[in-house]
């Protein structure tokens, strides 16, 4: 139900039907090609995009790309998929509206139950964190960026992770992802990778980054309290 309420969004409210040939590493990847126009006016559903990407092939694997003006059209997507995280990443009901808003709160409710509070769990740590001056969170998953941007704000994890700090290893895996961070934020700060996958500890290991191994309630609890202790 949750993947089901992840694509819908992704659709419905993130252009995931234009984007999904399209998808990108980060949200920002495409922004040179956008002029920067007004949108408030702007119909996405008539500037013909989504034809020309379907008849063309314009996202092929081989990095075959569409002229300027389909650039554009591709940027202003992402643009507007931005807008609407930074509006809602606290507010996800009211993108929903209503009806599935009462729909998300009660499965939210009955996940939280089957998992005895994951994500509660992970949300202190997560908060800790973000509410440092000099710490982020960044993300970085093998899901394609829009579905990871539903998923995001589906799970309320938007006010821990700023849009910018996400990275989508779909394309380039995670590895390349990390060398892109590093490059980012530098080399003489310290990154500790959380995860609980094999990809990300050997991406660790590659940079020599601390892996912190996620598998159970007790490593998350351990994690938050070595946050709270100020060891990490």
């Amino acid at each position: 139900r949750m993947e089901e309420m992840i694509f819908n969004l992704a659709d419905t409210h993130l252009f995931f039907n234009d984007l999904e040939e399209c998808d990108q590493v980060h949200i920002d990847d495409v922004s040179s090609d956008d002029n920067g126009q007004d949108l408030s006016t702007y119909s996405f559903a008539t500037d013909g995009f989504h034809a020309a990407a379907s008849s063309a092939n314009l996202c092929l694997p081989t990095g075959v790309r569409g002229g300027v003006d389909w650039m554009r059209k591709l940027a202003f997507r992402y643009r507007r998929v931005k807008e609407l995280y930074n509006t809602y990443k606290n507010n996800i009901g009211g993108l929903l509206g209503p009806a599935k808003r009462d729909a998300w709160l009660q499965l939210r409710a009955e996940i939280e139950a089957l998992t005895d509070s994951w994500l509660t769990n992970a949300l202190k740590s997560l908060s800790i964190i973000s509410t440092r001056s000099n710490c982020v969170n960044v993300l970085v998953t093998t899901t394609q960026l829009i579905p990871a941007l539903a998923k995001v704000l589906l799970y309320s994890l938007g006010g821990a992770f700023p849009i910018e700090n996400i990275y989508s290893a779909t394309k380039i895996g995670k590895e390349s992802c990390f060398e892109r961070i590093v490059s980012r934020f530098g080399t003489n700060i310290t990154y500790v990778v959380i995860g609980d996958g094999r990809d990300e500890e050997h991406a660790a290991n590659q940079h020599n980054m601390p892996f912190w191994r996620i598998s159970s309630h007790s490593d998350l609890l351990a994690l938050h309290q070595a946050l709270e202790l100020e060891y990490l």
